[in-house]
Parts: structure tokens; C-alpha cells; sequence
């Protein structure tokens, strides 16, 4: 029997199934099941990935919050857990933050892969004006270049629906791994440098207001609510040190945010003064 606290859970879980489920249509039923799955598996691991960690340390922690939005080109805004109280140490706040993104991630790189496997590679014609092009991250360059090798000049490759949710499951990775704020980066970067991490946050919210203002004014949300929930929380024991280990592990995170962000994620997009200049 399901429990009365957990149906919202439940029904914001199967909304975003149907919102996602419905946003794939537009590549077919298949298509549509291929997406669908593909992104709310690496959601579900990703918040899960959170959930456990925080339920390993005692950490009160709701189950994922899935947010629909059956609006192209996603279908969802995502998913969060809430934490309650404060966080016991450093440590059990690095595996927390840092546990979500690499249990997403696990399911990422094989969607991409086996996606990529299935996508074929079409000349570029503007016979398609509903053709979307989409900006690759790093990783995502390198996958292709492993799943498909060299494109030919002229041809670009039409994702299928399961490597585009890993591209979209990528690209949410990368902005939960932006060190600053409360995100996922922000927590591990917190649990690598303290409360002198601060300045270093500072430092790459003003690199992301920069691409904002010049290359893509999508991030205008973003910046937004980063400026509003930009301090974060100190734990019970700031003063435990969280280990070599664990700093070598933060570093491989935070490089997994450079290799995996997409500054620009979408050919058309533009900045804001930009857009300002052209008068929208």
C-alpha cells in the first residue's frame, strides 16, 4: 500500500513520464517510449543516487520531487529532493552532492553511446526547418567520436530519441555540477574548501553571468536563482577534514562539470545584450 505522504511523489513521478512520454512523440511512439525511459531512468538515478547517500548518513530527505513540463523541448524541468537540517560534516556532504551526478551518469554515457549507435548521419539541407542544432559539450564530442567516428563534411548526425535524453540528461548533470550555490558543484566545492569556498563560487557564477549576457540568455532563470540561494549552509563539523581521497574525487567532479556544461546548448540561441542590441 502506498503511503499518503508518498502519492504526490508518485503522481509528479507518472506526470512527467506522460510530459516527457508526450514531448517524444514528435519522433513517434517508439520514439517517444525510447525518450520517455531513456531521460526519466537517468533522472530517477541521479535523485536516487542523492536519496541513498543521505539516508546513509541520517540526513532527513523526501523522495524526488519530478516536475513535468509537457512543452518541447524537454518535457520536464527536472527533479529535486529536499533535505532537512543541517548536513553531520564535510564528508557526508561531498558523498551527497557527489552522488547524484555520477549515479546519472552511469546511465548516461551507455544512453549516449547506444543512442548515437542508432542515429544515422543525414546531409544538412534546409529542407528541415524544424531541425533543432544542438551544441555539444566536450564528453559529448568525445562519445560521438567513439559511437560514430569522423562525420563527413556537409552531414551532421540526427540524434535518435535515446541519445538525445542523454544529451538532455548530460546537459542537467552539468548545471547541478556548476560549483556555486546550493547545486551539486556547490556542495562538493563547500565540502573540498569550506567557507573559503565562497570566493572560488563566486568566480564561476561571474564566468556564467558573462556567457548569459553575451551567448545565451537561457540561462537568465539560472542566474536568477543562484544569486537568491547563493551562500551555502556550513555543516555540524565544518573543521573534520574530508580526506585525500575525497579532494582527488572533488577534482575528477569538478572536471566532469567542464567536460559535460554546454555553454550554449542550442545553435539558435543568443545573449542578452545581443538580443538587447537587435532589439528582440
Amino acid at each position: 500500500m502506498i503511503h499518503k505522504s508518498n502519492i504526490l511523489h508518485l503522481t509528479l513521478f507518472l506526470l512527467t513520464i506522460a510530459s516527457t512520454f508526450f514531448v517524444g512523440l514528435g519522433d513517434g511512439l517508439s520514439g517517444a517510449f525510447w525518450y520517455s525511459g531513456g531521460l526519466m531512468s537517468i533522472l530517477l538515478a541521479h535523485e536516487m543516487g542523492h536519496y541513498l547517500m543521505a539516508r546513509k548518513y541520517g540526513v532527513p530527505v523526501s523522495l524526488p520531487f519530478f516536475i513535468p513540463m509537457p512543452l518541447p523541448p524537454f518535457g520536464t524541468m527536472g527533479a529535486v529532493i529536499k533535505m532537512k537540517g543541517m548536513m553531520p560534516n564535510r564528508k557526508a556532504l561531498f558523498d551527497v552532492g557527489a552522488a547524484g551526478p555520477f549515479a546519472g551518469l552511469a546511465l548516461i554515457i551507455p544512453a549516449i553511446l547506444f543512442g548515437l549507435k542508432m542515429s544515422p548521419v543525414v546531409e544538412k539541407t534546409a529542407d528541415h526547418p524544424d531541425w533543432i542544432t544542438l551544441g555539444d559539450s566536450l564528453l559529448f564530442t568525445l562519445l560521438s567520436k567513439i559511437a560514430v567516428g569522423t562525420i563527413p563534411e556537409g552531414s551532421d548526425i540526427l540524434l535518435h530519441p535515446l541519445a538525445f535524453a542523454g544529451w538532455v540528461g548530460l546537459l542537467v548533470t552539468a548545471i547541478n555540477l556548476l560549483p556555486a550555490g546550493q547545486l551539486d558543484g556547490g556542495h562538493v566545492l563547500y565540502a573540498i574548501m569550506g567557507r573559503k569556498s565562497r570566493f572560488a563560487a563566486l568566480f564561476f557564477y561571474a564566468a556564467f553571468v558573462i556567457i548569459f549576457l553575451f551567448f545565451y540568455a537561457g540561462w537568465g532563470l539560472l542566474i536568477v536563482l543562484l544569486a537568491i540561494f547563493r551562500n551555502h549552509p556550513p555543516t555540524w563539523n565544518d573543521a573534520e577534514s574530508i580526506g585525500r581521497e575525497r579532494r582527488i574525487l572533488g577534482g575528477l567532479t569538478l572536471l566532469l562539470f567542464v567536460l559535460s556544461f554546454t555553454p550554449v546548448p542550442f545553435g539558435f540561441a543568443k545573449g542578452l545584450i545581443p538580443l538587447i542590441l537587435e532589439g528582440f
